[in-house]
């Protein structure tokens, strides 16, 4: 018998997956181990979890909706790699959940109206994480994993792609969930790669120059950066101050906060 879960609340931003052929795709996506540590933010109804744990690995679930607790617990409690965990994700210190140094997994359907600060949240994270495969709001997915002169390219682009490889997996229609959401979604695959090696200060730098860079993207960036960038700078950096905002790349990005930052140094040093 079908269990009778609590209706999909709007507060938490609930969708929740029933379609079997993507959840099928979506875990050969995964494809789990019995040796990993996985993590799920947001199992709703479990539809991924019971796949989850068929692979013999380690499962932690965290579950913000404390309705579908006592469900989600009845169905997967015997099982002795299952913990289930009552919070929310942008307050959980995902170190707590390691065990023996291993990294760890994440996988999840995110609530699409926290979506972007779980992400830069679970980045802080990033030393201890493996891979990372979320659904998301398909323009979100494209906004992360958007290349230089799209329309789709922007602060999200350049923050996401300077900590983590990216790549969009699969579509999901709205058909796929129940209730019916009004967008299309997809699943982003991210993998935190450390080749820009930023530390939390460099991170906050960079985002503050890019947050000004899109904030007019239809001038030019030396318009943009007006204020905080010289005409040398751009320069060091290989960037044309007559190119938008949306034409330079991650690199440049970095390479022009990294060059920023030597200033100010040097600047402040006697």
């Amino acid at each position: 018998m079908k269990p009778a879960y609590p209706k999909a609340r709007k507060r938490f931003g609930q969708n929740f997956l029933q379609d079997a052929g993507i959840i099928d795709a979506i875990i050969s996506a995964i494809a789990p181990e019995a040796s990993q540590h996985l993590v799920e933010i947001g199992p709703g109804r479990g539809a991924l979890t019971g796949p989850l744990l068929a692979s013999g690995a380690r499962l932690d679930v965290i579950e913000l909706d404390r309705d579908l607790l006592p469900l989600l617990t009845a169905q997967y409690e015997q099982e002795s790699q299952f913990r289930i965990h009552q919070a929310d994700a942008l307050k959980v210190d995902f170190r707590q959940l390691q065990q023996n140094d291993e990294k760890l997994r994440v996988i999840g359907n995110l609530p699409y109206n926290i979506s972007t600060p779980i992400l830069f949240h679970l980045l802080q994270h990033a030393d201890i994480i493996e891979d990372m495969c979320f659904m998301l709001q398909k323009e979100v997915v494209e906004r992360i994993c958007a290349t230089p002169s799209s329309k789709q390219y922007g602060r999200l682009s350049v923050m996401i792609q300077c900590q983590c490889e990216t790549a969009q997996l699969l579509s999901v229609p709205p058909e796929a969930f129940e209730p019916v959401p009004k967008v299309h979604s997809a699943i982003v695959y991210l993998r935190p790669a450390s080749h820009f090696n930023l530390d939390n200060k460099a991170l906050g730098a960079l985002n503050k120059l890019v947050t000004q860079a899109f904030s007019q993207r239809r001038k030019t960036i030396a318009n943009t950066l007006k204020n905080i960038v010289s005409q040398a700078v751009f320069e060091a950096a290989g960037i044309e101050p007559s190119q938008r905002p949306e034409t330079i790349s991650v690199s440049q990005y970095v390479h022009l906060q990294k060059i920023l930052a030597e200033q100010e140094k040097s600047t402040l040093t006697p």
